[in-house]
C-alpha cells in the first residue's frame, strides 16, 4: 500500500518520561466522546469537516497534556510537520486518482466496465466474485490503494446499476484487496512489519499465510451466502440500463487496454503516482479518439477544436463534470469530481496527522503501548497486547505505518524474550496493524478508501470481513498455540 513517502523504519520512537498512563490516555478519551458525539449529530455527513475540527481539537488536548509535562509546542509542530509530510505521498496519489476517474468517465473506460459487468456477473455471485477479482489485482500489485482506485470503482459502479448494497460492495472490494496487499511481495507493508519484527519478507508471507488463508475463505463463504440471500427483485432487468450507456457512450472493448496498461506498469513496479498519472493521460487520449461529443459537452464550447478538446480534458481532470443519459439513475452513477472531488479527504488526513504528530511527541503513543505490554505475561496475553496495540494506534495516530513501526520496536525484545521466532510479531503486525487500518474513518486508510468508493466508513465496515476478522483469527492461533513458531533452541 502506498501512502507514505517517508523511511517510517528510521522513525524513532518518542518517550516522554514524565507522562504517566492517565495522561496519555487523556487525549484519547477525549477525541473519542467528542468523535461519538460529533457523529451522533451529523451521521455520515461528519466526514464533510466537522470531524477534521474535532481531530484538531483532540490534538489540542494532547498539546495542553503535553505543555503541563514540559514539552515544548515547538517540538509538537516539529513532529506535526514530520507527520504531515510523511503523508506527501498519499496526498498526490489521492489527487491523481481524482484526475483518473475524471478522464476514465468520460472516455468510457469507467462506463465499458460495467457494461460488460452487468452481463457477466450475476447478483447473486457478484460479491464474491469482488473479493476475488481484488485479490488477484491486488497481489499482483501489491497496493490495495491501486485495487480501489481502479476496479473498485468499476465494481462499485455495477454494485449500484444492479441495485446491490454499496456498503456490502465496498466490504468485499476491500476484503480482497487487503487480502492480496497482505500477501504481496510488492506491498510496502508487507516490506515494513518483518523488517520492524527482525525477519525475512518471505518466511514472513509464508507464515502469515497460516492465518490469512482461512480469513479469506470465512470471508468469501459469508458473500456466497449473502449472495444466496440476496433480494434482487428488479435488479437483474438490465436491459434497460444497457440500452442506455450503449446511447450514451461508444461502448468498446478496446477501452480496456488503458487499465491493463496501468495495471501492467504496477506490476513491473512502477511508481503508483506515475502509473496513475500515465492512465490519466491514456485516459484522455482515449476520450478524444473514442468519445468526442461528450469531451466537447463538458467542454461547455459549441465546437469541437484544440481549445474545447482541452478545456474538456482539463474540466474533466480537475472538477466536477457528468455524463447525462436517458436513465436518471446512471446519471449520478456517470459523474465525477475530479482532484476535486479529493480534497475533503486530503482535509481529513492532514487533520489527522496533527492530533498524531502531537500524541507522538508527547510520548503518548509510546505509553499507551508500554503500558497494554505491562497487563500481560502469558504468550497468548503477548499477542493480544500486540494487537491491541496495533488497533490502538490506528485509531489515535490515524496511521497503519505507525501501527505497525511503534509495536514491531516495542514488542521485538518481548517476543525473543519469550523464546517466540519474529514471524510472530510480523503476522501479529499485519493482521492487526496493516487490515485494520481502512475501518477507522479519520485513519488516512478509512479516508482514503471511502474517498475512492464513494462509500462511508461506517457503511462498508460492518461488511469487511477480512479486516475484523484477521485479528481475531491471530488471537484464535495463539491462544490454541497452533503454529506458534518458536526460537531455534528454545
Amino acid at each position: 500500500m502506498e501512502n507514505s513517502t517517508a523511511n517510517p523504519e528510521n522513525e524513532p520512537i518518542i518517550e516522554n518520561r514524565e507522562l504517566n498512563i492517565w495522561e496519555a490516555l487523556i487525549p484519547v478519551i477525549a477525541l473519542i466522546g467528542m468523535l461519538a458525539f460529533n457523529v451522533f449529530v451529523y451521521g455520515d455527513d461528519a466526514l464533510s469537516g466537522s470531524n477534521q475540527f474535532i481531530l484538531l481539537l483532540g490534538g489540542g488536548v494532547a498539546a495542553i497534556v503535553g505543555l503541563f509535562n514540559k514539552v515544548k509546542f515547538d517540538y509538537m509542530i516539529d513532529e506535526v510537520a514530520k507527520n504531515i509530510q510523511s503523508t506527501a505521498g498519499a496526498i498526490l496519489i489521492l489527487l491523481m486518482v481524482g484526475a483518473l476517474a475524471g478522464t476514465w468517465m468520460i472516455s468510457g473506460i469507467i462506463p465499458t466496465m460495467i457494461y460488460y459487468g452487468l452481463q457477466i456477473l450475476n447478483p447473486t455471485i457478484f460479491l464474491a466474485a469482488c473479493v476475488i477479482i481484488c485479490s488477484v489485482i491486488s497481489l499482483a500489485t501489491g497496493s490495495s490503494w491501486t485495487t480501489s482506485a481502479t476496479v473498485g470503482i468499476a465494481l462499485v459502479g455495477i454494485a449500484d446499476a444492479l441495485d446491490i448494497s454499496l456498503g456490502m460492495t465496498a466490504g468485499a472490494i476491500l476484503s480482497g484487496a487487503y487480502f492480496g496487499d497482505k500477501m504481496s511481495p510488492l506491498s510496502d507493508t508487507t516490506n515494513l512489519a518483518p523488517a520492524m519484527a527482525g525477519t525475512d519478507l518471505f518466511t514472513h508471507i509464508r507464515y502469515m499465510a497460516l492465518t490469512t488463508v482461512p480469513t479469506i475463505t470465512i470471508t468469501i463463504l459469508a458473500f456466497v451466502i449473502i449472495g444466496l440471500n440476496l433480494n434482487t427483485e428488479g435488479a437483474t432487468d438490465t436491459t434497460s440500463i444497457l440500452n442506455s450507456i450503449d446511447a450514451s457512450f461508444n461502448i468498446s472493448p478496446w477501452l480496456f487496454l488503458v487499465p491493463v496498461i496501468v495495471i501492467f506498469l504496477i506490476v513491473k513496479k512502477t511508481s503508483p503516482l506515475i502509473a496513475l498519472l500515465i492512465g490519466t493521460l491514456l485516459g484522455a487520449f482515449a476520450a478524444l479518439i473514442a468519445q468526442p461529443d461528450i469531451v466537447l459537452a463538458v467542454s461547455g464550447m459549441d465546437k469541437l477544436n484544440f481549445i474545447s478538446g482541452y478545456k474538456g480534458i482539463m474540466n474533466a481532470i480537475t472538477v466536477d463534470t457528468a455524463v447525462e443519459t436517458d436513465s436518471e439513475a446512471l446519471n449520478d452513477l456517470f459523474a465525477s469530481s475530479g482532484m476535486a472531488g479529493m480534497l475533503g479527504t486530503i482535509w481529513l488526513i492532514l487533520c489527522a496527522m496533527v492530533f498524531g504528530g502531537i500524541m507522538e511527541a508527547i510520548g503518548a503513543l509510546s505509553r499507551i503501548s508500554k503500558a497494554l505490554l505491562n497487563l500481560f505475561h502469558t504468550t497468548f496475553g503477548l499477542f493480544a497486547s500486540t494487537v491491541f496495540s496495533c488497533l490502538a494506534l490506528n485509531v489515535t495516530a490515524s496511521d497503519q505505518y505507525l501501527a505497525i513501526v511503534v509495536p514491531g520496536k516495542m514488542f521485538a525484545k518481548a517476543f525473543k524474550d519469550k523464546g517466540l521466532a519474529p514471524e510472530n510479531l510480523s503476522r501479529s503486525l499485519e493482521d492487526s496493524g496493516t487490515v485494520t487500518s481502512v475501518l477507522v474513518p479519520w485513519n488516512t486508510c478509512g479516508a482514503y478508501h471511502s474517498g475512492v468508493l464513494g462509500v462511508p466508513v461506517l457503511s462498508y465496515a460492518g461488511y469487511a470481513f477480512f479486516n475484523y476478522l484477521s485479528p481475531f483469527m491471530t488471537l484464535f492461533f495463539a491462544a490454541l498455540g497452533i503454529k506458534i513458531k518458536k526460537l531455534a533452541g528454545k
